[in-house]
């Protein structure tokens, strides 16, 4: 669950690479589901909007590996219910879910011009500049990059999303600002996930 979404990061999930359904709006709430193998998320995405139609499917995507989802609405209840309609339907807990893990994290302060520029032809949101502060974070499983964007966000709103990426073997943050404003969303990210329940790896 990612409660509240900020806006750049509600920004971010629209664009046309993540929505390939309906983007969501700042204040939304999002569920993220990922599960393997990857068609079973076609179950998933039918029991939740079978159980609860309002809700906006943004992302369905179906990966070597992993199946991913991404529904929302500005209504939590409406969210909440879509979740236990997933549970149940597929005899699982909460708590069932794997707990995340950091495999790696980095503030990088004042980056060159050229190291820039090569994380600009690759990045999915804002631009870094030459001179800013960047944090670096891998996280698996993968979803949880969103809720750590998110939580880096309303921490720091001064940052820049650079990249989210969250589908996939391991989730990536790519956050730029000021070196403050950068390890202040580091030190939120590893509260929140160390914060998490479930299964360990």
């Amino acid at each position: 669950m990612v409660r509240d979404l900020q806006r750049k990061f509600a920004a971010f999930m629209g664009t046309p690479t993540r929505a390939r359904g309906y983007p969501p709006y700042e204040g939304d709430h999002a569920l993220i589901v990922e599960v393997s193998p990857a068609l079973a998320i076609q179950r998933v995405i039918d029991l939740a909007l079978r159980e609860v139609p309002s809700v906006v499917p943004g992302i369905l995507y179906v990966e070597r590996q992993f199946g991913v989802l991404e529904v929302h609405s500005h209504d939590l209840d409406a969210v909440t219910q879509a979740g236990q309609a997933i549970l149940d339907g597929t005899n699982s807990k909460a708590e069932d879910q794997l707990r995340p893990r950091v495999l790696y994290q980095d503030v990088i302060e004042h980056i060159s011009d050229q190291h820039a520029t090569i994380l600009n032809r690759t990045r999915g949101g804002s631009m870094i500049v030459p001179g800013d502060s960047l944090l670096v974070y891998e996280v698996a499983p993968a979803l949880f990059a969103a809720v750590a964007a998110n939580e880096a966000e309303r921490a720091a709103p001064g940052v820049t999303m650079v990249d989210v990426q969250m589908i996939g073997a391991a989730g990536r943050i790519f956050i730029s600002g000021n070196t403050v404003d950068v390890a202040t969303a580091r030190d939120r990210i590893t509260e929140v996930l160390d914060g998490i329940e479930g299964r360990d790896h």
